[in-house]
């Protein structure tokens, strides 16, 4: 196995809270602009606490195309930035064909307090990064416990979020309006994820503390299991993510420190191909947007690290890790556009010393 460890160091800066989610926007001509979320715990006294969070938005954008200096041809530059309730997870709108996305893109933030709220961006697209911000057009109360993830269904019309009781809702989304559909009892822990199939969007996956991997058939009301994998995971569920161009691949990412490759061709019984250890709590898995087999996964206490899933023959490879976070790898995603089509671009955070990174990974060379 070869690991490099070199990444290429863009920018970094910390942010006002711990941090725990970034995400790129998907959307043309925003996509130098990211999210980046905190949510942090006040103490108050042994009976009382107080859950505060913040949603900045950051521009990564190249600065010169003629310079020759990868290192100085991107800039991190600070647009815009609002006190919020703790947030958990945020999730852009989707883009491109079929997503029904509107004119602007739209942020969802899953937060502590049990609302899911809904933000548009901002922005005059002659002015440049000027005048960037974030506008709230609707929240909803999900539940009196707290959000902890949210995904969008493809076609831009309806959430879906988990709960910290086990929980996991539908919600519609039209006419900038927020509607629980469905509410249904999915774990009996803690539900860490929720996902909405790519390709056969009625499916949702979710995960949880129980050390549950399930499927739910939202076609009906309440949702029913498609199946229910107990026994493959020996901790809790945190992450589940889908191959952007194999729709029988699905990944899972759990505390025991596993990256695990399903086989979803039989959608009632699916099948673990292969599976690798990450040396640390696997919290997030983004697939690269242009190169098929390419992952990138947050490993809590063991930094980022770039994967090689591979073919059906293929064994999983790590091919970097990242390890300039001092503290619990939580957030990270990919650059999309065309820049990061031709070099690959990352933005990570981590939750206790509160850092944000952009950089480059070495492994990849020109996309």
């Amino acid at each position: 196995m070869h690991t490099y460890i070199h990444a290429m160091e863009i920018a970094s800066c910390y942010l006002e809270g711990n941090a725990d989610a970034v995400e790129f926007c998907p959307h043309d001509p925003f996509l130098h602009i990211f999210a980046a979320a905190t949510y942090t715990l006040h103490e108050k006294g042994e009976s009382e606490s107080h859950r505060a969070g913040t949603i900045s938005l950051f521009s990564c954008s190249p600065l010169s195309t003629d310079s020759g200096d990868d290192a100085s041809d991107t800039g991190l530059q600070l647009l815009h930035r609002e006190e919020t309730p703790g947030i958990f997870d945020i999730k852009w709108s989707p883009a491109g064909e079929g997503s029904g996305s509107a004119c602007q893109p739209l942020l969802a933030l899953a937060d502590a307090d049990g609302f899911l709220s809904i933000r548009e961006l901002q922005a005059d697209v002659a002015n440049g990064n000027k005048g960037i911000s974030l506008k709230e057009i609707c929240n909803e109360k999900v539940s009196s416990s707290m959000c902890l993830y949210v995904d969008w269904r493809q076609s831009g019309d309806s959430l879906s979020v988990s709960l910290s009781d086990g929980s996991v809702s539908l919600i519609s989304f039209t006419e900038s309006e927020l509607k629980v559909s469905q509410s249904w009892v999915a774990h009996k822990f803690e539900a860490w994820t929720t996902n909405f199939d790519i390709f056969n969007p009625h499916l949702l996956y979710s995960g949880s503390d129980d050390c549950c991997f399930c499927c739910w058939d939202t076609r009906q009301n309440p949702s029913l299991p498609v199946f229910r994998n107990s026994k493959s995971h020996t901790m809790g569920v945190c992450c589940i993510s889908q191959s952007t161009s194999n729709p029988n691949m699905l990944l899972t990412g759990s505390y025991d420190e596993s990256l695990r490759v399903w086989d979803i061709r039989s959608s009632s019984k699916p099948l673990t191909e292969k599976s690798i250890c990450l040396g640390g709590g696997v919290w997030r898995i983004k697939p690269h947007p242009y190169i098929s087999d390419i992952v990138i996964a947050a490993c809590m206490h063991n930094g980022f690290s770039v994967v090689k899933v591979g073919g059906e023959r293929e064994e999983v490879l790590v091919l970097e890790r990242y390890e300039k976070h001092g503290s619990l790898a939580y957030g990270v995603d990919w650059m999309k556009g065309e820049n990061a089509r031709n070099d690959s671009i990352v933005a990570s955070c981590s939750f206790y010393d509160r850092l944000l990174r952009v950089w480059k990974p070495q492994c990849l060379g020109k996309s």
